[in-house]
């Protein structure tokens, strides 16, 4: 799962790490700061924040830890004490606790901490899908410890995305087809798309980092019995019959089985979810409804984990971090072509 690393980064990382306390099992970086994007140059990735996420055995006494090292990280919250923190932590928007604008070791980081029981039921589930939508894209690993449960559910949330977008995708496809689905799951139904983040996100993303994406994926591929994958000419096909269809929705994750039966199940029907996925994977529109309940996980958790995010950051912190993603926006916007260039 480890990724190559970054040209000269790994010292960098290990500084940043050392500076937070050392109970981690999981750690990595992600995003702009980490990964190449297109259309951005290596001056403006070193300027990006690097973003973190730190999963932990125990909230309570790595907060108490990380509040006597590095108390100013925190917003007013950190008088509330580390009990109060932890318990905002879980009980709120996605089950993680961001510090953002942090400045450390020369860099701008933002870090998010999860409980490794709270990670393990996303990518397990998809109940928020907002880390485990992290980890459908290429992440640089800094911390992988030795828990089986762990390392279990990260390639069960590698199955599930592949699963999902083979039930969006037409029967034959390419791989970018294939990566570009999986990049936008996490985005399908986030409100920040329509408001604060660049509209080509998902195409960035995959254009620079293919290989990346074949690292995380090929073996799933070619250890799949629902499809024919040739890695030589980048090409796909996978099966769309009735029983291919039904064989998919099953293996895919409960929350999202259960967004699907709410959205094709009239009220009072009460039917079994076995039954209604049957009824699913015969319909011409099977994909379309996948998609739906997708966006309907990511949308709610996207706006509570977002509305948390204010108080977590401080209202100072939520506006300069806001603008810049405004900012990103609006370039992002001004690189696309004109209308006539694209027809």
């Amino acid at each position: 799962m480890t990724l190559p690393a970054l040209h000269n980064t790994g010292v960098l990382y290990r500084r940043i790490l050392s500076q937070f306390p050392q109970d981690i099992t999981l750690a990595f970086a992600y995003g702009s700061g980490v990964f190449k994007q297109h259309g951005t140059s290596q001056g403006q990735m070193e300027r990006n924040m690097l973003d973190f996420v730190f999963a932990v055995d125990d909230p309570v006494t790595w907060h108490t830890m990380n509040l006597l090292q590095n108390r100013k990280h925190y917003s007013i919250l950190k008088l509330l004490g580390p009990m109060k923190i932890s318990s905002i932590q879980s009980e709120y928007g996605a089950a993680v606790y961001y510090n953002t604008l942090v400045p450390v070791d020369g860099r701008i980081i933002k870090y998010g901490v999860i409980s490794t029981e709270s990670l393990i039921d996303d990518l397990m589930h998809w109940k928020t899908m907002y880390v485990a939508g992290r980890l459908h894209k290429p992440v640089k690993m800094l911390v992988q410890g030795e828990n089986l449960k762990l390392r279990a559910a990260m390639v069960a949330n590698l199955k599930s995305a592949v699963t999902a977008s083979f039930l969006m995708l037409p029967e034959s496809f390419t791989e970018e087809d294939l990566f570009l689905q999986i990049a936008g799951l996490s985005y399908a139904g986030d409100f920040r798309m329509v408001l604060g983040e660049d509209k080509s996100k998902v195409a960035n993303i995959v254009k620079n980092n293919t290989e990346h994406f074949k690292t995380l994926y090929s073996n799933i591929l070619q250890d799949c019995p629902q499809v024919v994958y040739k890695p030589q000419q980048g090409k796909l096909e996978v099966d769309k019959s009735p029983e291919g269809q039904f064989i998919q929705l099953m293996a895919l994750p409960r929350t999202l089985q259960q967004r699907i039966t709410k959205l094709v199940d009239p009220p009072g029907k009460n039917r079994d979810v076995e039954e209604i996925l049957l009824q699913m994977a015969q319909d011409p529109d099977c994909g379309a409804v996948v998609q739906q309940g997708i966006s309907s996980i990511v949308k709610s958790s996207s706006i509570s984990q977002s509305i948390k995010g204010i108080a977590t950051a401080g209202l100072l912190k939520t506006v300069s971090y806001s603008s810049k993603k405004l900012m990103k926006m609006w370039k992002g916007w001004r690189r696309r072509p004109p209308v006539s260039q694209m027809s």
